[in-house]
């Protein structure tokens, strides 16, 4: 990636792009920051990871490129710390759909995801007037922490068919993802992501998300119930 990418563009919104290795998204995001500066981009916005995912095994390359560009001489930033989100967990709300039963190794967990469409508003605000949020950090996550009791009633509700849920352990679900011929990298990456929700790390609320879009956050449930519908659809 060279400069010429970013040729004349003040603000440049760099998505994460973490669907590799940690040395690949490093190099990556490396060879992004590096073409904006010799580019003379102002101001980078940066789409990053909540501070409660330290435990995450995505974590590190976010927090490399937050170090990254807040040693900039050249860069003004913003870091939107993202938390997970809603639409993820929806893919539990398809199978208790489904099946009548969600099976994940979540146990009493729970998680204050958040709907992308919000995240992505979040962004369109500060893109809007970048200097209104130069040096801040937001952290934007869910006003409410669901577990799998909480997904499988709002399933229930809306398809009005009873579901439940059954914890499972973190080795049943490494077998399921390994069958399905996930990328080897990709495996322990989700092991891990139910493994820290169901210790507690990502069950905490609040956060700059209501206060930047100025209403408060699209309901996790709600989101998360709409992929228990036909009309659902996650590649929206």
């Amino acid at each position: 990636m060279g400069p010429e990418c970013f040729a004349g563009a003040e603000t440049v919104l760099l998505i994460s792009a973490g669907a590799a290795e940690d040395d690949v998204v490093i190099a990556r995001h490396e060879a992004a920051i590096s073409a904006a500066e010799k580019a003379g981009v102002r101001h980078v916005v940066y789409t990053s990871l909540t501070g409660a995912g330290d435990h995450l095994s995505i974590a590190l390359p976010h927090r490399w490129t937050e170090r990254r560009l807040m040693d900039s001489s050249l860069l003004d930033w913003t870091i939107l710390r993202n938390g997970l989100y809603a639409e993820l967990i929806a893919l539990g709300a398809m199978e208790a759909a489904g099946t009548g039963v969600l099976t994940a190794p979540m146990g009493a967990g729970r998680v204050a995801v958040v709907a992308r469409e919000d995240l992505a508003d979040a962004a369109a605000i500060v893109l809007a007037d970048p200097g209104a949020h130069r040096g801040r950090v937001y952290e934007l996550v869910g006003d409410r922490a669901v577990g799998g009791d909480d997904i499988v009633a709002a399933v229930a509700r809306v398809t009005g068919k009873d579901a439940a849920y059954r914890p499972s352990g973190l080795a049943e679900l490494r077998e399921v993802l390994t069958a399905m011929g996930l990328p080897a990298w990709q495996v322990p990456l989700l092991v891990n992501t139910y493994s820290v929700i169901a210790a507690g790390f990502l069950d905490g609320t609040g956060g700059d998300l209501g206060t930047l879009l100025g209403h408060a956050p699209r309901p996790a449930l709600e989101v998360i119930a709409s992929f228990a519908t036909p009309q659902g659809d996650l590649s929206s």
